[in-house]
């Protein structure tokens, strides 16, 4: 029967004329949908020999042996597997997914999503010609910095402000613009790294600054600063420590005080602050971020800030500060480099002006999500709860229990805000099990296994996106058959 199954494999011509074949030729491409089959009979030749070489294929060699009975299932399974492949090649790499983490802004899953205001924005500006450097008034070339300039400068209550690409491009064009060739002095304890490897010390040099540091890990005070100026001081530098707390026996100076030194001392003052809050959100438990204008107004000459963590905006770095400074950064050789594009600079200012309009709590998803209460996440919890159990007919077990929401994305690290979680007992199958579905559903989604158990913080999830999650948790709460099981394996 085996090597009758061998000589009923058919020539890969036979199978390029099949319906499938073709209908996925006109997609991806004959030579390619040609290769596929290639590997694919290969594979199956291989396992019905039994040689053993493509045990690890994507397609399950193992699960699929009981459907290679008859030549006919043979050529079902081949046109199966060039579905899989064909489905697999033509999926964006880059996806939507369903954030049920509770991690406000997570940066594996690209930190703030927009505002509908500027999500709009990005799509009018990107399929149209803009004026990203076009002088409507005058009828001439412009300059993209002036885009978002003067709105910033307001918001932030500075002279002058630019936009670079991120704000670890915003540190490097600041330290280079100002410290380049001599030295920078910057507090022990506020050497830090944050995600992807960027490290302080390592932008400082890389800028041409020289480090000069001053005090130690737990204590710095402000006499520290003044003395270690001299001739060669090109700027003080302090930085915010988004993603970490000293506590216990620790010393700072205020940033009024370091802006008052730098003053007296005739040199400019920077201040990193990293997450960058243009409003104040005490009021929802974020004690611990500071305000950009407050930095500003204690006299410090320039500060940077990331544009997709608390302002929820696109990925962009914000350079706020004294008209001179801004100028030179802008003349910076490195700004073409590190300059923004016209989406970013339309997502950005439709996400400006929601602050300027004053409802950035309730149209900035990720200002939204740190101001939503407990009470309110409770309800929709309690909700969640009932639809679950009417979606899966009691399959799916769904109670509610207390939990903590963090901010995230370097932002906070002490702040927890109180949430309702909706906890699902997977049944039959293993929470990790039921974790791993939902996560390959078509709108992957992405949840916490715990305690046997999955977990749902509607936190950040989107009103419109309970209902995805609840046709997923139908899709889960059924019993995986047997066959598909091994299949899968």
């Amino acid at each position: 029967m085996r090597n009758e199954l061998l000589r009923s494999l058919p020539s890969i011509e036979r199978l390029l004329a099949s319906e499938a074949a073709e209908r996925l030729s006109a997609t991806l491409n004959r030579d390619i949908v040609r290769d596929l089959l290639r590997r694919i009979t290969d594979e199956l030749r291989s396992e019905l020999t039994g040689d053993g070489t493509n045990h690890h294929s994507s397609s399950g060699a193992d699960g699929s042996k009981s459907r290679l009975a008859t030549p006919d299932s043979l050529l079902d399974e081949i046109e199966r597997r060039l579905e899989i492949r064909a489905a697999s090649m033509t999926a964006p790499s880059l996806r939507r997914v369903i954030n049920a983490t509770g991690v406000i802004i997570h940066t594996n899953m690209g930190r703030a999503p927009l505002a509908q205001a500027a999500v709009d924005a990005v799509a009018d500006v990107a399929s149209r010609y803009s004026n990203l450097e076009y002088d409507l008034e005058r009828g001439e070339r412009g300059h993209r910095e002036s885009h978002c300039r003067d709105l910033l400068a307001r918001l932030a209550g500075s002279e002058a402000a630019i936009v670079a690409n991120n704000n670890a491009a915003a540190v490097m064009l600041v330290l280079n613009t100002l410290g380049d060739g001599g030295e920078a002095i910057i507090s022990r304890g506020e050497l830090i790294e944050i995600g992807g490897n960027f490290r302080i010390p390592d932008v400082i040099e890389k800028s041409g600054a020289r480090l000069r540091e001053v005090g130690t890990t737990n204590r710095t005070r402000i006499a520290d600063y003044e003395r270690a100026i001299n001739a060669q001081t090109k700027l003080i530098l302090r930085v915010h420590p988004s993603n970490y707390r000293v506590t216990g026996f620790t010393e700072r100076p205020s940033v009024r005080e370091v802006a008052e030194l730098a003053q007296r001392a005739g040199i400019p003052s920077f201040e990193d602050l990293g997450s960058g809050c243009l409003i104040d959100l005490s009021p929802y438990g974020v004690t611990d971020e500071p305000v950009v204008s407050d930095s500003l107004e204690a006299g410090i000459s320039v500060v940077s800030f990331s544009g997709d963590k608390m302002l929820g905006g696109p990925q962009a770095g914000i350079i706020a500060g004294s008209r001179e400074i801004i100028d030179r950064v802008g003349k910076n050789p490195l700004m073409r480099a590190l300059r923004v594009d016209k989406m970013t600079y339309a997502a950005l200012e439709a996400t400006l002006r929601l602050f300027e309009r004053g409802v950035a709590e309730s149209e900035v998803p990720v200002i939204r999500a740190i101001a939503a209460s407990r009470n309110e996440l409770e309800a929709r919890a309690v909700n969640f709860c009932k639809l679950v159990d009417a979606r899966t007919s009691g399959r799916l077990k769904a109670s509610c229990e207390d939990g903590e929401s963090v901010i995230g994305g370097g932002s906070a690290p002490e702040v927890k805000l109180p949430t309702v979680l909706v906890s699902i007992e997977p049944g039959e199958e293993s929470a990790a099990s039921m974790e791993a579905r939902l996560r390959n559903y078509s709108v992957p989604i992405i949840a916490r296994a715990e305690r046997g158990r999955v977990l749902i913080d509607l936190r950040t999830v989107a009103q419109d996106e309970e209902a995805t999650i609840l046709d997923a948790l139908a899709v889960a709460g059924k019993p995986v058959p047997v066959a598909a099981a091994s299949a899968e394996m």
